[in-house]
């Protein structure tokens, strides 16, 4: 049987892996400025689950918006926001 501290290590984890890239939460600041640069709304990002295993073991709420960091091959880095929503 998992106990509490095998699920908070394995959330843990997830962040660690390599193909998992990188999330942060943004502050209001951030949000606020990514909205005027794109001219849209919060509303318009495209959504990511609550119950997404890097959405959790970052501890991000319903509503927060998240930076998506991404290496790409072609790209370099790629940066993609996402609106935490309930599943």
């Amino acid at each position: 049987m998992a106990t509490k501290k095998d699920d908070e290590e394995k959330e843990i984890a997830v962040l660690k892996h390599h193909l998992v890239p990188e999330h942060v939460i943004l502050n209001e600041q951030e949000i606020a400025e990514i909205m005027k640069k794109y001219n849209i709304t919060v509303q318009q990002l495209p959504k990511i689950f609550s119950t997404d295993p890097a959405v959790k073991a970052i501890g991000a709420k319903e509503g927060q918006v998240l930076k998506i960091t991404r290496n790409s091959p072609t790209a370099g880095t790629a940066v993609y926001y996402r609106i935490v929503v309930k599943d």
